[in-house]
């Protein structure tokens, strides 16, 4: 248990915490630095659960509201994030992503000893936009199949995308996406056992509902938008993808 004494510093104690209300500092700054507090010295690590709302009120003895404003403080500087409907976690250390010729997301996360996981979030079959088009090599209005995706590490959110693929060549990537949560296994099924990246783009963006939704941070959050072309062993263009990627969960490194 942190208690934050009147000098203002965080020391962990065994009794009930004792909020100093004439340090000059607010209330709920005061808890969400003693929470802060706990995250930074170990006593939180990533994945924690923290207290229910009610519970952070009895501990602190203050409202509701007040405890709002300190947890809304910690999700708005990335140390922790509300799961509908489950809880508050604390966050795990940013994800180390290369972007190479071969990024492959699931090799980057297995080798940082976390779990991997690719979700279909629906998909349908369209005519090639001008900027997918010429990212295909395309004529504008030939048949794509979009596929939209979440991805995951350890049940963490890391981001999500839309991708393009050249029909009637990869019309089984929805199915096999679904089935397995692998781009590499879907593309393997089409008969693309092996791509490499052709390019990036990376720029930044502020997170919109959608991106609060889907990566479970508040709007306004910063988010890395990459656009990039992946082309088969042949160098035709197999793959067109937009990501959203949770910029305090990742740091992006670009290599060879």
């Amino acid at each position: 248990m942190i208690r934050i004494s009147a000098a203002g510093r965080d020391t962990r104690m065994t009794g009930g915490p004792m909020l100093a209300r004439g340090r000059g500092v607010t209330v709920w700054r005061q808890i969400a630095e003693a929470i802060e507090a706990e995250i930074a010295g170990g006593g939180l690590v990533p994945g924690t659960r923290l207290p229910t709302e009610a519970a952070l009120t009895e501990r602190f003895g203050v409202n509701r509201h007040t405890v709002r404003q300190a947890v809304k403080s910690l999700v708005d500087k990335g140390l922790v994030r509300v799961t509908q409907g489950s809880g508050t976690y604390v966050e795990a250390k940013p994800l180390s992503y290369p972007i190479s010729t071969r990024t492959r997301f699931s090799e980057i996360v297995v080798g940082q000893a976390r779990d991997p996981a690719g979700r279909l979030l629906g998909h349908r079959q369209a005519g090639a936009s001008l900027e997918i088009a010429e990212a295909l090599d395309l004529s504008p209005e030939d048949p794509v199949v979009l596929v939209e995706s979440a991805h995951f590490a350890d049940g963490v959110p890391i981001s999500w995308a839309v991708a393009a693929f050249p029909l009637p060549r990869f019309a089984d990537v929805p199915g096999v996406y679904g089935a397995t949560g692998s781009i590499t296994a879907a593309l393997t099924a089409c008969g693309v056992p092996d791509y490499r990246r052709a390019s990036t783009r990376i720029g930044a963006a502020v997170a919109d509902a959608t991106d609060s939704a889907r990566l479970e941070i508040a709007e306004g959050r910063p988010v890395l938008v990459i656009d990039s072309i992946n082309v088969d062993p042949d160098g035709v263009p197999i793959q067109w993808a937009r990501s959203h990627f949770c910029a305090d969960r990742v740091r992006l490194t670009v290599g060879g």
